[in-house]
């Protein structure tokens, strides 16, 4: 079964001082700002927008969806997942480049232990569909569970 999701930017200008709109089929984003300010000035977000911050929330969303199918399969249930993404920008050659993510999870799970908790999330971190697709970028995991 094949799933095909789509989003769509526009872009008007030139790279420094253009801006542009995205927008996704379901509608979760719709004509969200996009800049050279919203990617390289504006870390608040009220402005817009980036791709990196795009990447660092659907990293989160598949990461936490995909441990919960592992903890399942383990035969636990989570009563809470929270996952903060950090995708990291740096100058890389004469361009700037995505050159790590950091996983920063918490979580929830009763009845487990941390060993436990740390071996299927590592295990998610392997397996979910957007670590699969960056791997080429290092990704490092801190798992803790309260």
């Amino acid at each position: 079964m094949a799933i095909n999701r789509t989003a769509t930017a526009n872009w008007k200008g030139t790279g420094k001082e253009g801006a542009g709109t995205i927008s996704t089929t379901s509608g979760a984003l719709s004509d969200v700002p996009h800049s050279f300010h919203t990617r390289f000035v504006s870390e608040d977000g009220k402005a817009g927008t980036n791709p990196e911050e795009l990447i660092a929330a659907a990293h989160a969303s598949c990461f936490t969806m995909k441990l919960s199918f592992v903890l399942n399969a383990a035969g636990f249930t989570a009563e809470d997942l929270q996952c903060t993404a950090n995708v990291k920008m740096d100058k890389v050659g004469d361009g700037m480049g995505v050159v790590s993510i950091r996983l920063e999870l918490k979580g929830k799970v009763p009845g487990m232990t941390i060993e436990q908790f740390q071996a299927c999330a590592e295990e998610a971190k392997a397996n979910c569909p957007i670590s699969q697709l960056l791997r080429s970028v290092p990704i490092t995991l801190s798992a803790q569970l309260g």
